[in-house]
């Protein structure tokens, strides 16, 4: 038995070690994936993007907001007048949060009564509100012991802060996570499927007869590709009723933005697998290659760690990540309810993408049916 069990095991091992692009996958992916991981997993917020409406326009205002950027956690990068700004510019996601300081601020200091300030924060991520929630606090406690002194800040805070969350009022992190994981399945799906189809043709020995059929190389792409694009856009509706219905996540938005965007999305991901099918030579090593790209994709994306809290280099990277435009897109939606006038460039930037990706890969399977 032990003898039959070590041929067995030498066997495999022969079988594995000796295709070159395997061992590639076995000692490649792990390296690359660790250093990805190593710099951008992280919990912590470090950049907090903030737009400062300043109604009252004195010295003591201007002081104020000073004390948030030189906390080291707050980059003011937007002034807004008017609420309908504030909303643009945290619809557009250039801020997570707004600080409006009222008119009669330096008054109400000089007369020893509280000054009014209320914070507005993008609660579609609630982890990263729940932290902002707390550099405010801590900062305007500082500001508070500055002024009046520990003693006084004690028992009367010269500041009276309000603070609300817009779009996920309760932060609920389910709100957050649930289209996020939508988005995920979405693609791991589409990836499976695209990239062993031409795999499994070639092990079963019917890419042969495909080939001397009548079909044209951009007729046999297209129907290995349309199919998997109609299943992935009904799971997207499956997943979607199951995500409003059973998860209770409202969708604010308009389901043809939300449709018209996974259409976009799937165009890059479909020319995605298929580029991995042209190189893979067995349905082993298409699952390889799919883990290989679908892990750093989601960590690149935004999904779970904030993309702007990421090294600079890595933050440049994501631009080429199309699950980071698709993230926007479906959270926007569901939790945002905005439309084509705020989503147009990340639906741009996916035709854009995906254009190239189906390119590049219509040439690769072109010259491999060649």
């Amino acid at each position: 038995m032990f003898e039959r069990i070590r041929h067995m095991v030498r066997k495999e091992f022969i079988q594995v070690l000796r295709d070159k692009r395997l061992r590639f996958f076995i000692v490649v992916p792990p390296v690359v994936q660790l250093l990805v991981f190593g710099y951008v997993v992280t919990m912590d917020v470090n950049v907090v993007p903030t737009v400062i409406v300043d109604r009252d326009r004195t010295a003591a205002s201007r002081a104020f907001a000073q004390h948030f950027t030189s906390s080291g956690y707050f980059r003011i990068t937007a002034a807004a007048e008017t609420e309908r700004e504030v909303r643009d510019v945290l619809d557009r996601g250039d801020a997570v949060c707004a600080i409006q300081i009222n008119a009669g601020f330096d008054r109400d200091l000089r007369r020893g009564r509280q000054a009014a300030v209320q914070v507005v924060l993008d609660g579609t991520d609630s982890n990263t509100a729940s932290v902002v929630m707390g550099y405010v606090n801590l900062v305007v406690d500082r500001y508070s012991r500055d002024r009046a002194g520990p003693a006084v800040a004690a028992v009367h805070t010269p500041v009276d802060l309000r603070m609300r969350a817009w779009y996920n009022p309760d932060l609920r992190s389910k709100n957050y996570n649930v289209p996020g994981v939508m988005a995920t399945v979405i693609t791991l799906l589409c990836l499976m499927l695209t990239s062993m189809s031409v795999v499994r043709e070639r092990e079963m020995g019917t890419m042969e007869q495909l080939m001397v059929s009548p079909l044209k190389p951009a007729e046999l792409m297209l129907g290995k590709t349309v199919p998997f694009a109609v299943i992935s856009i009904f799971d997207m509706l499956l997943v979607t009723v199951v995500g409003v219905f059973w998860f209770q996540v409202p969708i604010k938005g308009s389901l043809l933005v939300l449709f018209t965007g996974t259409s976009f999305y799937l165009l890059s991901v479909l020319g995605i697998g298929l580029f991995i099918s042209t190189f893979a030579r067995s349905q082993q090593q298409a699952l390889m290659a799919t883990i290989l790209f679908y892990m750093p994709n989601i960590l690149l994306s935004g999904f779970v760690f904030p993309i702007k809290n990421m090294p600079e280099l890595f933050q440049y990277v994501t631009y080429g990540i199309p699950l980071r435009y698709f993230l926007v897109i479906i959270r926007g939606v569901f939790l945002k309810g905005v439309g084509f006038d705020i989503l147009w460039p990340q639906m741009a930037a996916l035709l854009v993408i995906g254009t190239i990706v189906i390119t590049l890969s219509a040439l690769r399977f072109r010259k491999r049916l060649q």
